[in-house]
């Protein structure tokens, strides 16, 4: 019977320092790990290795978070004085639709939230445990206290732990320490107090960047450092593109309806009119004027996106990422597997003469043989074009390859010969190496043969041929390991020639996003001829380019004023790829990266959309808000027109019902002052805009027209300010134009007016979402979905009903005649008449997301 692990041992904070039998002792573990039985037990005690899992699920922080909404807390302020004042009914409706707009928010959420889960759960990261003395594929999360993990180059670390066993392990573990240089981890003892220090020590949300190795893992999600981190991350995390957005029109709304019902309310008491009366009135102002139901619109909407986009292979894990890919106007990608096939092949194996040599490919196979990390698919396609064995050599020492020196060493042994193997980027072979092997002689490689070897290159480069340079260094036999210093004086063999053809369609993937507006920038880490060649055979420009070298030598400031008229980046590293990444979002762009390798996790971070791919990395995986389960850009393609389609619905709502409640309340505010009577009373505005929310619970299932999806879009406050205040002129207008029918025709008093009234406004805004659902006349449009229909007839028919039918007395209505209502149906026409020519002049042209929420893009 194996121990539950010690809960002293596992609160111990320097458990590096522990010897390896005291932990197996303490966590009831060993070498060969826990049995599944006893992982699903300590799953159950521990919970499940998410840094965020309580977080997500607490019904009580969600109903906190939605408090805090500008928006919630102005009807949670008017429910308060309603209640008060002895205004049950106003209280008891205003409760209603918070209540309401609450619960369905929740719900929605939560049932996003499992949505998303599962979507999650279909691309979960993987780690290799030991269980029952067998390796075992397993999610991260089900990971426990005690488990033996094996490490592969590109991994992240899962939890926190100690190292059992290395093989030239590096780990970049920026996140902990900011160092940005890889740490070489041992399985020795260690009596670092720091964390820092700890050279036996792995911690969660590090990766593996070179090597292998085991670990044990003493710590699992929210008690490991990471999820300290992670909970202090998540407090105090920047709010989304789409959050600034709606907090801002929150803000927008907000100081609309102070300085109308301010305003209002002056004017009574000016007038002296009945104060709590006039009160009240103002209170239902601020009411109507908000459109509670956001919240719920969003969530229906993103999560019914993110089922769409799963069905054209997106995976979604961060919701609001849909609204940054519909407004994601520049996307950055990695050339290879991308536009590439990713189907290596070795296509040459040459001398520095150029001729073709055995000997190259014979030294680079036994460098990719040796190789402690994951092979590449450079590795792959010299071992398949190799064949042959090691020959007897054995392999001693390595060190891994890293994206500062680019290139990977392994020493190798035979008969007491021990010979160091380089293999890596030409400049950076060449400028380690001091000679060139012709013919088994060395020759001084001077300035003759650094030409030679570079017309080669370039000549191989321009054909659209990566090129890797292949280099030796004969070792004193007692020597039995290597660093980075031994990468020195090396004798250059040659080159090998590697063909990544593009895809068959990858142009027309690339009309496909160019055409939706999205500018595409190759970023790569190869020759800047291949990257030449691989754009100009896909149909992207070819000649704005620049190197890495390049932009070393440019300050941020003067990358950002040269990014825009750069379309290939050559030779980059991984944090020239982030900084190229914050250079474009400085220019207000929206932008996306799509990348799957180690060095990709940094840029995809840093954009606003980090997309990757089921075959990535771990670590670009993790980091990604989207992962393809095809990794082609016309999946990306069909995702950003989701993307935008998601987005155009949620304007549909903020539109509708910021320009409706506006011209209605403002209508209602000016004739309440002029009146002798309000023009509605408080309990029927309230009445008025319950209906009217229930009414556009079908938005989020609405179809949209292809102009909504051809160009990029974001919040843009100016224009949903200026749609805002057109349309609710030309509402209010109508209003006018009721009031004086009811009073001048009708001769109406207070009960016929507020009725007569109150089916008008009731008809008139709930109808116009007919007519500024789309750009186009509402017969040329997409037809509105049948949810969409049926929510918005439903609300009309019940409104009307509920006026004109015998319990309309409990709200103050009395009946209407036959021509009362016909005029009224007259005047509503003629509303939605205006209202299509207006709109067109309120929706001028779609809102773009380089002038984002108030002019800027956010950071």
């Amino acid at each position: 019977m194996i121990e539950q692990p010690s809960a002293t041992a596992l609160a111990a904070a320097n458990f590096w320092q522990a010897p390896k039998d005291a932990l197996y002792r303490a966590l009831g573990s060993g070498p060969d790990g826990l049995s599944q039985v006893e992982a699903d037990q300590r799953l159950a005690i521990f919970g499940a290795n998410r840094a965020d899992a309580s977080e997500s699920r607490s019904v009580l922080r969600k109903l906190g978070r939605r408090l805090w909404n500008p928006l919630i807390a102005m009807l949670l302020a008017a429910a308060l004085v309603s209640g008060v004042s002895g205004d049950v009914g106003s209280f008891a409706i205003i409760a209603t639709v918070l209540s309401l707009s609450l619960t369905l928010d929740i719900v929605q959420e939560h049932r996003a939230e499992l949505t998303a889960d599962a979507l999650r759960e279909s691309v979960a990261i993987q780690a290799d445990a030991v269980r029952d003395g067998k390796d075992l594929s397993v999610p991260v999360t089900a990971l426990v206290p005690g488990d033996v993990v094996k490490l592969r180059t590109g991994d992240l670390i899962p939890a926190d732990g100690i190292v059992l066993e290395a093989q030239e392990l590096q780990v970049n573990e920026a996140l902990m320490t900011g160092e940005p240089f890889p740490t070489l981890k041992t399985d020795q003892p260690c009596t670092a107090m720091s964390p820092a220090e700890a050279t036996n020590a792995l911690f969660a949300g590090t990766s593996a960047v070179g090597g292998s190795g085991k670990m044990l893992i003493v710590k699992t999600g929210g008690q490991t450092r990471f999820g300290a981190i992670a909970a202090a991350l998540a407090a105090n995390a920047p709010p989304t593109a789409l959050e600034q957005g709606v907090r801002k029109l929150g803000l927008l709304i907000l100081r609309l309806t102070l300085f109308l019902t301010l305003f209002v309310l002056m004017a009574h008491l000016v007038a002296q009119r009945p104060a709590m009366e006039s009160f009240l009135f103002a209170v239902a102002l601020a009411v109507g004027l908000t459109p509670e139901l956001l919240p719920m619109v969003m969530t229906v909407t993103l999560s019914r996106g993110a089922r769409r986009m799963a069905d054209r292979k997106v995976i979604v894990k961060r919701l609001s990422a849909i609204h940054d890919l519909g407004a994601m106007d520049t996307l950055c990608v990695d050339k290879t597997g991308t536009l590439t096939q990713a189907k290596i092949t070795l296509e040459a194996h040459v001398d520095p003469q150029g001729r073709s040599s055995d000997r190259v490919l014979s030294l680079a196979g036994l460098n990719s043989a040796f190789q402690a990390g994951v092979r590449s698919p450079l590795d792959e396609a010299i071992l398949s074009a190799r064949g042959d064995g090691i020959d007897g050599w054995i392999r001693l020492s390595e060190v891994p390859f890293d994206f500062e020196r680019r290139c990977l060493s392994v020493l190798v042994a035979r008969n007491g010969e021990h010979m160091l193997i380089a293999k890596g980027a030409p400049e950076s072979i060449l400028a380690r190496s001091v000679a060139v092997e012709i013919d088994g002689l060395a020759h001084p490689l001077d300035a003759a043969w650094q030409q030679r070897m570079a017309d080669i290159e370039d000549r191989y480069a321009h054909d659209g041929f990566r090129l890797l340079a292949v280099a030796v260094r004969a070792i004193p036999p007692g020597q039995q390991a290597i660093a980075v210093g031994d990468e020195a004086d090396l004798t250059m063999i040659g080159f090998c020639a590697f063909a990544d053809p593009p895809k068959q369609d990858a142009t027309s993937a690339i009309d496909a996003l160019t055409s939706l507006g999205v500018t595409i920038k190759i970023v790569s880490g190869d020759h800047r001829a291949v990257v030449s060649h691989v754009a100009k055979s896909v149909g992207l420009q070819s000649d704005r380019i620049i190197t890495g070298a390049e932009i070393s030598e440019l300050t941020d400031a003067a990358l950002v004023a040269r990014v825009d008229d750069i379309d290939l980046f050559a030779r980059i590293d991984p944090d020239q790829k982030r900084r190229i990444i914050a250079a474009l979002r400085h220019r207000n762009h929206v932008v996306g990266f799509m990348g799957d390798g180690v060095n990709d996790a940094p840029a995809i971070h840093a954009a606003h959309v980090g997309i990757s791919v089921t075959g990535a990395t771990e670590v670009a995986r993790a980091a990604a808000d989207m992962i393809l389960l095809a990794p082609d850009l016309s999946v990306l393609a069909a995702g950003v027109r989701e993307g935008r389609r998601t987005f155009a619905n949620i304007l549909k709502y903020v539109r509708m019902g910021t320009s409706s409640n506006f011209g209605n309340m403002l209508s209602m505010a000016l004739a309440s002052i002029v009146l002798p009577f309000l023009p509605l009373l408080p309990l029927q505005i309230l009445l008025n805009n319950l209906i009217y929310d229930l009414s556009e619970i079908g938005i989020p299932f609405d179809e949209v027209d292809r102009e909504d999806v051809a160009r990029p879009e974001a919040w843009n406050m100016a224009n949903i300010l200026r749609f805002t205040i057109i349309m609710g002129v030309v509402s209010s207008l109508f209003d006018v134009i009721t009031f004086a029918v009811l009073l001048k025709l009708f001769a109406a008093d207070a009960a016929l007016f507020q009725t007569g009234w109150f089916v008008e406004s009731i008809s008139t805004q709930i109808l116009v979402i007919f007519v500024i659902r789309s750009r186009r006349m509402p017969w040329r449009a997409n037809r509105p979905h049948i949810i969409l229909i049926a929510t918005s007839l439903g609300a009309l028919i019940a409104g009307v009903a509920l006026a004109l039918g015998p319990w309309g007395r409990l709200f103050g209505f009395t009946a209407l005649s036959v021509t009362f209502l016909a005029t009224i149906a007259a005047i509503a026409a003629a509303y939605l008449i205006s209202a299509e020519f207006a709109k067109r002049l309120a929706i001028s042209s779609p809102e773009s997301p380089r002038n984002g929420p108030s002019g800027k893009m956010p950071p």
